[in-house]
């Protein structure tokens, strides 16, 4: 009788509704709402400026399966399928854009990321803080400066007529060399301007990181007889490795993406084969020439591949232990 007894009472509770489960998680995730209420509307600006300026945008993409006319709008334009991806990609142009595109990340990839770990791990073992603070101040200016500041500045170094490199090249005696002109140039042009701009303002992230690191650590490697070289190698290195991981898979999604505004600025007739990118090739034909879904199918390929590039790094950045962003 008893056995029975709490069988019926497994029963019982069994044929509990879920729909008092389901408001015992509201209520739960209501006061929870509730607690956290300013912290939710500290994030709401931020929360609307993904809605409005990244969700809802989204809608767009269907024009790249269109042919698209402003006075048809999106609902009546007849669609052509997948005709403006196969246009696009038997184009001539797709490869040496892919090539430039690629070329200007991959240099990036190799010279401008590993710079603001190196100067965040410099940065931190200066022990002035005074001298410290100058130092951050100095190579974290360059980042509020336009691109077209950065180019104007460039032009004025590195013109053939009045650059101040060409003319300290003649006063030793030697030829001037066409650094704006010359396609050879270019592509590291871009990397130095990259790495002056941006590199300082890179170690906000790596210093936050390192600040994190538990000081017991680099005593006990202090006790071991660890000089701060093997301290750096062997302490803060590691101990920064998942932030190092995260912020590279997330600069492989961006693989695809070069800044608009940069390479408009330096690019010229001259240099225009290994300057055209993707954003200049859709500002090219989306803007001045109308081509909306033309340009909405070069973009849309653009964001299907950094998002290929980004699951992929993730699952290898897992495969080796890492804990990836996902």
């Amino acid at each position: 009788m008893e056995v029975q007894a709490d069988k019926s009472s497994d029963n019982a509770r069994a044929g509990t509704p879920k729909v008092n489960r389901g408001i015992s998680s509201f209520s739960f995730a209501l006061a929870g709402l509730r607690r956290d209420r300013y912290l939710y509307l500290l994030a709401l600006p931020g929360i609307l400026y993904f809605i409005i300026f990244k969700y809802v945008p989204m809608w767009g993409i269907v024009i790249a399966f269109q042919d698209y006319s402003p006075y048809q709008g999106v609902m009546n334009s007849p669609w052509v399928g997948f005709e403006h991806f196969i246009r696009f990609f038997a184009n001539p142009d797709f490869l040496m854009l892919f090539r430039n595109t690629m070329a200007i990340n991959l240099l990036n990839l190799i010279f401008f990321f590993p710079l603001p770990i190196l100067l965040a791990v410099l940065l931190n073992e200066i022990r002035v803080s005074s001298y410290k603070k100058i130092v951050q101040s100095i190579i974290y200016l360059p980042h509020f400066l336009s691109w077209v500041i950065i180019v104007g500045i460039t032009f004025l170094l590195l013109s053939t007529g009045d650059g101040v490199v060409n003319k300290l090249l003649v006063s030793f005696g030697w030829e001037k060399i066409d650094f704006l002109t010359e396609s050879h140039y270019f592509w590291g042009l871009l990397t130095v301007q990259s790495i002056w701009k941006d590199a300082g303002w890179g170690t906000i992230i790596f210093l936050a990181a390192i600040a994190g690191v538990d000081p017991q650590l680099y005593e006990a490697a202090k006790m071991d007889g660890a000089s701060r070289i093997r301290q750096i190698w062997h302490v803060t290195l590691p101990a920064i490795r998942p932030v190092i991981v995260i912020l590279l898979i997330l600069r492989i999604g961006h693989m695809m993406d070069v800044g608009f505004e940069q390479v408009f600025l330096m690019m010229n007739g001259a240099v225009s084969e290994v300057a055209d990118v993707f954003d200049t090739y859709v500002y090219r034909l989306g803007i001045k020439q109308g081509q909306f879904s033309f340009s909405t199918a070069v973009g849309l390929f653009k964001s299907i591949v950094g998002l290929l590039l980004v699951i992929g790094a993730n699952r290898l950045a897992k495969k080796f232990g890492e804990e990836g962003v996902y």
